[in-house]
């Protein structure tokens, strides 16, 4: 039955009622692995002169420091090592690793309902980072990060439909053993959400337990296999232009254990990468391109994200700029070299260097996660929660993402030009003898839902209505958000297998 035309204030009704019913996933005007794309601030031609520049820099350069493991198995691939010790890959080595490594993967969540299917210009807005503190709104303060802090910022996540995956976000600095912090950043993730979640290791001896931590929660190797939902986030590199060791070894062992890792090259341009946004780009994907050929010696084909991940200095101080517009155009750029390749690709968007969630942090957020959006980027990450630079994390920031990412999305998905979407019939309705306002007509209440997205926490209420409704502000809104979350968010993992990895690992979060 069609819905029945009202005034202004039954209008008002009719809107909230529809905004209040739940939609089904194919019929929301934002989802996850909507496709971007429209924003290229590199030409065709830039993209083709950054290939030649990188691959330049891989055959004359070269890459120092790689393991004597990595050695053996770059150059039985073909790589060659110099006297000077570097390993330079001739460009047809290259090409051919290229032409054999894996596209349009899918990384898993523990629930198939979360799965992120990396292909074409498909957008994933998720965390990431290392703070090393949390953000506490209480009393405007920085501290250390906890296990118990990781462990709410993956339950709040699983709450957030606009924040599409978990990765490993601040540091346990509670967890002093080593060992013992990998086994509580990757509980702490799994725990918290059955999204996909990322992590690092510290040590190479740390896997083996930490696989089968992993294997215990997904009932057993076969079955993590068949869907592994958890990805290294791996800096074999560290720009510029060398290999760190202890994480290519890493690598080597995760990728015969099956998981899915991310290629991160993380340059700093100005700093160990070169000033020149295009020369930054450059290194960056020579980086990554070693990274390929390094994963599909080992084996071909096995799902890797090409992460060029370079970061902004300001020249005056040489501090991190995460939230400049340079860092902006890097990212987006970075999305177009994933897609000259047409590989799966991730970089970071979202940072803010201010040090609390305040107008900057908003402009800073907005603008960078837009254009990685834009950009068709498959994986942006760090788009929530990040402050001072990568070195803070915030709950009620979190949260308040949430909101920027969902008007994120609604800029990726652009406007659907159609015959229904231009037809006149609904301004003669109104026009000729009608109402002379959209604001009851059917077409109206049609498209609220499917065409609009609101903010949860945003306020968009008049003058008058913000008085009278006690002039709410908005972090005490993201604080109450965040507690309501929190008061209701349970531990992801079944009673008796939670038990049974507590009973076995050194667990600091209840």
């Amino acid at each position: 039955m069609a819905p029945k035309r009202v005034g202004r204030t039954g209008g008002r009704d009719a809107r909230r009622a529809l905004r209040a019913a739940p939609l089904a996933d194919h019929v929301r005007p934002i989802r996850a692995g909507m496709e971007g794309g429209r924003y290229r601030p590199l030409s065709d031609a830039g993209m083709a002169q950054i290939h030649a520049a990188a691959l330049d820099a891989l055959e004359q350069i070269g890459l120092s420091q790689a393991p004597p493991s990595g050695v053996e198995i770059l150059t039985r691939a073909g790589a060659v090592q110099g006297d000077d010790g570097r390993i330079r890959f001739p460009r047809a080595l290259v090409e051919d690793m290229l032409a054999v490594a894996a596209r349009d993967i899918t990384l898993h969540g523990r629930e198939a309902k979360h799965d992120l299917h990396l292909s074409g210009q498909r957008v994933h807005f998720g965390t990431a980072g290392a703070a090393v503190h949390i953000v506490d709104l209480e009393t405007d303060t920085y501290r250390d990060s906890t296990a118990q802090d990781l462990y709410n910022a993956a339950r709040i996540t699983h709450h957030l439909d606009n924040v599409h995956f978990f990765q490993r976000a601040m540091v346990c600095r509670d967890v002093t053993d080593n060992y013992d912090m990998d086994v509580n950043t990757l509980y702490a993730c799994l725990a918290g959400t059955t999204k996909h979640v990322g992590t690092s290791f510290s040590e190479p001896a740390h896997v083996a337990g930490c696989m089968d931590l992993i294997h215990t929660v997904a009932g057993g190797e076969a079955a993590w296999r068949a869907r592994p939902f958890v990805s290294n986030s791996n800096c074999f590199v560290v720009p510029p232009m060398k290999f760190a060791e202890e994480s290519c070894t890493t690598m080597e062992m995760l990728v015969r254990a099956g998981m899915p890792v991310l290629l991160l090259s993380a340059g700093q341009a100005g700093a160990t990468a070169p000033a020149p946004i295009a020369l930054a780009i450059v290194q960056a994907v020579a980086e990554c391109l070693a990274g390929v050929v390094y994963v599909n010696a080992i084996r071909p084909g096995h799902p890797a994200i090409f992460g060029t991940w370079p970061f902004v200095s300001d020249l005056r101080t040489g501090a991190m700029s995460g939230g400049s517009a340079e860092q902006a155009l890097l990212t987006a750029g970075c999305a177009q070299m994933h897609r000259f390749y047409n590989l799966p690709g991730g970089a970071a968007a979202g940072i803010s260097d201010s040090k609390l969630p305040d107008m900057q942090a908003g402009w800073e957020q907005g603008i960078t996660n837009v254009l990685a959006g834009l950009s068709g980027l498959n994986m942006v990450y760090e788009s929530v929660g990040m402050h001072a630079s990568l070195l803070g994390f915030c709950l009620e920031s979190l949260v308040l993402g949430d909101d920027i990412l969902g008007q994120v999305m609604r800029c990726v998905r652009g406007i659907d030009v159609t015959p229904d979407s231009t037809s006149i019939e609904a301004m003669k309705e109104v026009c000729l003898g009608g109402p002379g306002h959209y604001l009851g007509s059917s077409q109206t209440l049609d498209l609220m839902q499917t065409e609009y997205v609101y903010p949860v926490i945003g306020n968009r209420m008049s003058p008058k209505e913000w008085n009278e409704a006690g002039k709410p502000k908005l972090l005490d809104m993201a604080i109450r958000r965040k507690n309501d979350i929190l008061a209701r968010a349970g531990c992801q993992i079944a009673p008796d297998i939670d038990r049974a990895i507590r009973s076995r690992f050194n667990i600091h979060f209840t």
